[in-house]
């Protein structure tokens, strides 16, 4: 008896890991699905706020409001995007994009350029590259597999648009469809709670990804001025560009002031270095500083506090561990997963001390 219990007991263990495994496997499979659901969750609750003001205000019947609402937010994209044409067209001349030798001769020419003006300098620049071996490490051949790659990724990128589209339509016509999907799984006794939660999440969620949108558009309108005044071409598409990267907190900053540096620099190629791009570049970098300081002092303690109800500090360790367990797509996601994560434990933990403390402010 005792060792049909213990065969018994391993059989469910072992069916219970192969569960785990296959449910495991599946959700790989369908990942890219899952990025499209995530997608359109976050196009729902940003049109959220658009559908009310059309029904409550302008009196316009629910799936009319819809319509207008993703006209409007993919009317947004579809547009910003073809901004990217011009950027994409005058960096390959700029840069020779598809001339590797030509492109080799321009960074060569540059490097002369900033060797030569460094010459009267303490430091020698020339020394320090050379015994990196820096040009000769350089392989140009990546450029056109990137440009390949790229082209080939545009069937995808059509596949997943027309699915986000699709599938935030719906989100945004029945605005019950994925809470009642969600309480499907929830236990009968518990769903009201859950369904409490749902809604402070929908509105916590909705007030942060506006605030977000808001955050990119000073980011941009700073950059688009310092890069107007400075002449630098296409500078609408590279302030759009680089104010987008500051949705990866912490990094993306480091990552948009590398390539408003490049562009800047790139887009006065041919001009003379030390009175023409060294000047001009140091300048949009005071520029740039100047609008993440407005950023980090400014726009985004306003949004965590009047959006999530978080802390900055709170904001900021919670971003650097999920940045550490999962990466950049962890520091991106932290702050909505972590808003939800709050409301749940206050509606199901209420009188634990620590959620207490923690969720005093929803």
């Amino acid at each position: 008896m005792e060792s049909k219990t213990i065969t018994k007991g391993i059989l469910q263990a072992v069916f219970v890991l192969l569960g785990i495994g296959l449910l495991i496997w599946f959700i790989y499979q369908i990942q890219s699905l899952l990025v499209y659901l995530a997608l359109s969750a976050v196009v729902t609750l940003i049109g959220r706020p658009i559908i009310l003001f059309l029904k409550n205000r302008l009196k316009l019947k629910n799936l009319l409001a819809v319509i207008i609402t993703m006209m409007l937010i993919f009317g947004v994209f579809i547009s910003l995007l073809l901004l990217f044409v011009p950027l994409i067209k005058q960096q390959s001349q700029n840069l020779s994009l598809l001339n590797i030798e030509s492109l080799s001769t321009t960074l060569e020419n540059l490097y002369t350029e900033i060797i030569l003006y460094f010459s009267n300098s303490t430091i020698d620049i020339e020394k320090e590259l050379s015994n990196s071996n820096f040009l000769n490490t350089i392989n140009f051949n990546f450029i056109p597999d990137f440009i390949n790659s790229f082209i080939s990724a545009l069937g995808s990128f059509s596949i997943g648009l027309f699915s986000v589209i699709f599938i935030s339509f719906f989100l945004l016509k029945d605005s019950k469809l994925l809470e009642n999907g969600i309480l499907t799984f929830v236990p009968s006794d518990k769903e009201t709670r859950f369904d409490n939660s749902l809604i402070k999440i929908k509105n916590l969620l909705s007030r942060y990804f506006i605030g977000l949108v808001l955050q990119i558009l000073v980011l941009f309108i700073i950059y688009s001025f310092v890069l107007l005044l400075f002449g630098i071409d296409n500078a609408i598409v590279i302030a759009f560009l680089c104010a987008m990267l500051n949705i990866i907190p912490y990094l993306g900053p480091l990552i948009s002031a590398f390539l408003m540096l490049f562009l800047s620099m790139s887009s006065n190629l041919g001009q003379d270095f030390s009175t023409v791009i060294l000047p001009t570049s140091i300048y949009v970098m005071i520029g740039f500083v100047f609008g993440q300081l407005i950023d980090n002092f400014l726009s985004q303690p306003l949004i965590f506090s009047t959006s999530v109800k978080s802390h900055p500090l709170e904001i900021f360790l919670v971003i650097i561990i999920a940045g550490l367990l999962f990466g950049v797509v962890g520091m991106i996601a932290a702050v909505p997963f972590y808003t939800v994560i709050k409301v749940i434990a206050k509606e199901f933990l209420a009188e634990n001390k620590i959620v207490k403390q923690l969720t005093k402010n929803i």
